[in-house]
């Protein structure tokens, strides 16, 4: 498939299918809406289909570039360059498979301007994309930045009562941190004349400008992931955000951050990423814990969860850091697994609150007597937020710890105590809203899961499950190019170290 432009397929497929639903006739407002719904339904399993093409015919016997797509563009400054490694490849699948489920889960659930809500996350998928498979850092940008506006817009027109609150807060975040970014990329190509990331891959920053460059790009990976102590925005974000929005926000927008720290500052800043890991393994463990402790204290289903969010994204900053083998594979698997269960969990708020309109704790109790389907995924997803061992949840967390252990065994030990609080406040919230007795007359008569919501959560259950057991055709993917990166980066660590020990011993001389 080396010649079919399969890259600008699955990703520009979702604008056109958003550019149809523009030029449905606006007339009866349900067949309106209905027909938005179906076009975008299919757009995104379509798009799902060919992504999968691309999976399926990915060589992950080689750490090149694959699917490559080359074009002129802004006068030569800057290229439509587009391509997939192993670590990009899946994010794109990851991205394509929660589209049809955020598209079925508001089926019923919006029923305001349903044609807008459908041409943004239309857009806002094929931004997501291309954030995956860019290889221009003018490009890169563009995507990276673009994805914000229809977050915004899904957040302050469809969320909750505080909306414009929560979605200029996410907006300025992750807008502000991008700045910095912007002028390191400015710095980037006065300094290597290019534009082109796998050039950029190649060329050898300086050892002090890699320091500033890493700050620039890790004030946006950081906000975006987000870390602390810049999370904040991230739970007001989900509580006013709808269903398919918290699913997309910390299904995939979250891994932005992660993979922008794979893509260019392990890679590009290797000295840098080495000279800051104590920093970033500090903030991750007060990540793990502090936002674990505050999960414990949530009253609202969906703030929880958020919380949880900031916690497990620790783990996965915190095995890219470690910059080994085990660590950065475990923090690409977890941010993949962390995708399926995190995106279930909120898909499974969002069914109770279809039915109730409130996402308080102390709303629900006993469920498990007029709910038992319902109980038993929410159980699963649950088991695989603490890492169940079996589960896809497990597997990304320990190959993260047994990753820093092999660099530090204190940090190793701290993080596992963030498993043992994610358990405390996940069975607290399961126990609550799950089991009891089912005393409150508004629950006496809710519904189980409809036809509807058992398509848009078998699937999910089936991946988590098949990952927890059988991981490979997740590791298989990403092993090449993870030593790829990581020999060039502890290569050039390596170098830099030798020649500081010459100097210094010189100097003694």
């Amino acid at each position: 498939m080396s010649d079919w432009p399969i890259l600008s397929l699955v990703t520009f497929l979702p604008l056109l299918g958003a550019l149809f639903i523009m030029f449905i006739p606006n007339g009866e407002e349900d067949v309106a809406a209905r027909n938005a719904r179906f076009v975008a339904l299919w757009t995104t399993l379509i798009t799902f289909a060919i992504s999968l093409i691309l999976w399926i015919d990915f060589d992950y016997t080689t750490a090149d570039f694959q699917f490559v797509e080359k074009h002129a563009w802004l006068g030569g400054i800057a290229s439509y360059h587009m391509g997939v490694d192993g670590i990009s490849v899946l994010f794109i699948v990851l991205t394509t498979l929660l589209m049809p489920a955020c598209i079925l889960a508001s089926w019923t659930s919006i029923k305001k301007r349903v044609k807008e809500y459908m041409i943004a996350f239309l857009v806002l998928e094929t931004l997501m994309i291309g954030v995956f498979s860019a290889l221009d850092l003018v490009l890169f940008y563009l995507f990276f930045e673009a994805a914000l506006i229809p977050m915004f817009l899904i957040i302050g027109v469809w969320g909750g009562a505080n909306r414009v609150y929560a979605s200029y807060k996410f907006f300025l975040y992750t807008l502000l941190g991008s700045v910095l970014m912007l002028l390191a990329m400015m710095a980037m190509y006065w300094t290597a004349g290019t534009t082109d990331i796998p050039t950029l891959l190649n060329h050898e920053f300086a050892a002090d400008i890699q320091t500033w460059l890493w700050l620039a790009f890790f004030a946006s990976f950081a906000v975006k992931m987000p870390m602390w102590p810049v999370h904040t925005w991230l739970p007001d974000a989900h509580v006013e955000a709808p269903t398919a929005g918290s699913v997309i926000l910390a299904g995939i927008l979250l891994k932005m951050g992660g993979y922008g720290f794979l893509r260019f500052s392990l890679p590009m800043f290797p000295i840098a990423s080495d000279l800051f890991a104590p920093m970033v393994f500090g903030l991750s463990i007060v990540a793990i814990i502090y936002t674990s402790l505050v999960a414990l204290a949530q009253t609202d289903i969906k703030k929880l969860i958020a919380y949880s969010s900031v916690a497990h994204m620790g783990f996965v900053t915190m095995g890219i850091f470690a910059i080994n083998m085990q660590g950065v594979q475990g923090g690409i698997f977890q941010m993949i697994s962390h995708g399926f269960i995190s995106g279930a969990l909120f898909l499974c708020v969002g069914v109770i609150y279809d039915r109730m309109h409130t996402r308080d704790i102390s709303a629900y109790g006993g469920l498990v007597h007029r709910m038992p389907v319902y109980a038993a995924i929410f159980m699963l997803f649950t088991m695989a937020n603490v890492a169940l061992p079996g589960t896809s949840g497990f597997v990304g967390e320990f190959l993260t710890i047994v990753g820093v252990f092999a660099v530090n065994s204190w940090v190793a030990i701290l993080a596992t105590t963030g498993v043992i609080l994610s358990a405390a406040y996940a069975l607290f919230l399961y126990w609550r809203v799950i089991f009891g007795e089912l005393e409150k007359d508004s629950l006496k008569n809710i519904l189980d899961l409809n036809r509807r919501e058992l398509i848009t959560l078998v699937p999910l259950v089936l991946l988590v499950i098949f990952f927890g057991v059988y991981p490979s055709p997740i590791l298989d993917v990403t092993a090449v190019s993870v030593e790829n990166l990581l020999t060039n980066a502890n290569a050039a660590i390596e170098a830099h170290n030798a020649t500081g020990a010459a100097s210094s011993v010189a100097g003694l001389q």
